[in-house]
């Protein structure tokens, strides 16, 4: 094998998970370490019911993320969203649609393709994607979330070309699935901004993808059901001191899946944002207890994807 793993070193590859879970000196622009994300905040009501419980709470959230997609928002409501975002500094990060989930297709109802969910079918589905991604913008959002290489290249070459604005932030999915260093590069050199990885990776093998790639990651510290359910309270002082720049990510065990989202299911989707909160104040007092240390970013830091209000 020494061969081998002395060819992916010149690549700039380390020579395979690293156990001994080095301290990475990598940082975000501002010099913090870490970043906090809150999950399927699903329309304007839940972002401000979110802001409420982080400042009761005292707790800083510098992104939320949502889930159902552009495309099942109005533009009142995303505007409304990014008003409340710009207003508190924070990142509105708004998935991109449709995908092949909310279209006709069995592929994805099967046990061997339900990983092609979050992917956009044929070229027609790709164009879609990107009108959805030109009204959020048009809206004043900068910052999308995608699960396909294709649109996250397209996206790539529109903020070169000067069609999308250059400041405008890719997050790369969990539901993309890249797991190691070199899948994850590869997704860095196609233009993400950031990357969720696999919620069941351990410290080895996440400090070994931050050896590669110099982009933020996405790690959940309390993972859905469907994505494993995990709760990692007490590694998140080793997360961030081995992942960063890192968000860390609270989404909540033991609650339903809401997408796609809408009136139907907004008070259970408010409910659910508040715990999200809740969740990581638990999270965080366990990183200033173990690593007290850690740098946390200001509101409005550079390198948020902040909206843009005219």
């Amino acid at each position: 094998m020494q061969t081998t793993r002395a060819f992916l070193i010149r690549l700039g590859l380390p020579p395979g998970d690293l156990h001994d879970l080095p301290t990475t000196p990598k940082r975000f622009p501002d010099g913090a370490q870490y970043r906090v994300e809150i999950p399927s905040v699903e329309g304007p009501r839940a972002l401000a019911a979110v802001l409420s419980e982080a400042e009761a709470r005292r707790v800083r959230v510098h992104r939320v993320s949502q889930g159902s997609g552009i495309m099942l928002l109005t533009d009142g409501e995303i505007r409304e969203m990014a008003k409340l975002g710009k207003e508190a500094g924070i990142e509105v990060s708004l998935f991109v649609g449709p995908r092949a989930g909310w279209e006709t297709g069995a592929q994805i109802v099967s046990p061997a393709g339900r990983n092609l969910g979050a992917r956009h079918r044929g070229m027609d589905q790709l164009v879609y994607a990107i009108e959805d991604v030109r009204r959020a913008v048009g809206l004043g959002i900068r910052g999308v979330l995608v699960a396909d290489e294709g649109v996250l290249w397209v996206i790539h070459e529109m903020k070169k070309a000067g069609e999308l604005p250059a400041g405008l932030v890719v997050k790369v999915s969990v539901q993309m699935g890249a797991a190691n260093p070199a899948s994850v590069r590869l997704q860095e050199q196609l233009g993400a901004g950031t990357y969720n990885v696999p919620t069941d990776l351990e410290l080895a093998k996440l400090a070994a993808i931050r050896a590669a790639v110099d982009l933020p990651l996405d790690v959940y510290i309390e993972a859905p059901d469907n994505f494993g359910g995990f709760i990692r309270h007490y590694e998140i002082g080793d997360i961030v001191r081995v992942c960063a720049p890192v968000y860390l990510k609270f989404g909540l065990r033991n609650a339903p899946d809401v997408y796609p989202s809408g009136a139907h299911l907004e008070n259970t989707v408010i409910a659910l944002s508040r715990e999200r909160v809740r969740r990581a104040e638990i999270g965080l007092d366990h990183l200033r207890r173990y690593y007290p240390q850690a740098t946390q970013s200001e509101l409005g830091a550079a390198g948020l994807a902040v909206p843009v209000i005219d």
